[in-house]
């Protein structure tokens, strides 16, 4: 069954998904300029973003992420330059995490964040990115009741994962 506070009870509860161990921000997730600028037309910049080095490690998980999309991430995301992610504060916390959740409106929210904890593979598999802290998977054992939990069908989860794509300039379908 759907449960929209099972987040909130997550962020209330500690830790969530939206943060990071100190010391593992370069392999945070990317935030495409399209995400960037969505999030501040609701006014909601908060110091909210960093603009990260593509180090090496980083790069290395985009292509884990993306192995259809090799050239696309070495082109996008070449040794030397830098990308947008989310800001955290010293102890690894989203700067958008507020004690009932995520304060940026559902329909702003980056793509990464809002597929969270799914991801789309080759073929259109949907996978459950396991994250042993995360109230709903604890709570939701299956990945049909994770979806279900989360209000989330495959048909959103693939299209939003294609958004992600695209906004990042990556082919919208995995091969």
């Amino acid at each position: 069954m759907n449960d929209p506070f099972v987040c909130a009870r997550c962020a209330a509860k500690g830790p969530t998904c939206c943060e990071l161990t100190p010391g593992c921000e370069e392999v945070c997730f990317p935030v495409s300029e399209y995400e960037r600028e969505r999030i501040l037309e609701c006014a909601l910049d908060l110091g909210g973003f960093v603009l990260q080095p593509n180090t090496a490690l980083f790069i290395e998980n985009l292509l884990r992420l993306f192995p259809d999309q090799r050239r696309a991430v070495k082109e996008l995301f070449p040794p030397g330059g830098a990308h947008y992610r989310l800001a955290v504060d010293e102890s690894g916390k989203c700067l958008f995490l507020g004690e009932q959740g995520c304060l940026i409106p559902q329909d702003f929210r980056p793509y990464y964040c809002r597929l969270f904890p799914f991801w789309t593979t080759e073929g259109g598999r949907i996978n459950v990115l396991e994250i042993a802290t995360c109230l709903a998977q604890l709570e939701n054992k299956s990945p049909g009741k994770l979806l279900k939990a989360l209000d989330v069908s495959q048909v959103k989860v693939r299209d939003l994962h294609a958004r992600l794509r695209r906004a990042w300039g990556f082919d919208p379908q995995s091969k």
